[in-house]
């Protein structure tokens, strides 16, 4: 029960802001980065691990230093709409940014 409440809150969280997006894209792209979700996933492992701060330490820890690989995705993204590029080719080339640096990320923290 506990997996289908979390499903719902992260669906409605993520619908909220594709419906606020269409009327003010800027605040639903400040919504979709905000802390919201590292905010969810916190309390998620709380409940699920009671007063494992070590697990909390180190979710945190990855979730600082992947901003990095997550504001090249943006950066990438940005850059070639403004080159108006299609959406397919923008959210590959965004990706593969993100992958490169996610990896790159995962090396570092080991």
């Amino acid at each position: 029960m506990r997996f289908v409440i979390k499903l719902f809150i992260s669906m409605c969280i993520i619908t909220l802001c594709s419906q606020i997006g269409r009327k003010l894209p800027s605040l639903a792209g400040l919504i979709a980065v905000m802390p919201l979700t590292g905010l969810i996933v916190l309390v998620w492992l709380y409940l699920d691990n009671p007063g494992n701060f070590s697990l909390m330490t180190e979710f945190t820890k990855g979730a600082l230093w992947g901003i990095v690989p997550s504001v090249l995705f943006f950066l990438v993204a940005f850059l070639c709409f403004q080159k108006r590029l299609s959406l397919w080719i923008v959210l590959c080339a965004s990706f593969a940014v993100w992958i490169i640096a996610a990896f790159i990320h995962q090396l570092l923290l080991k």
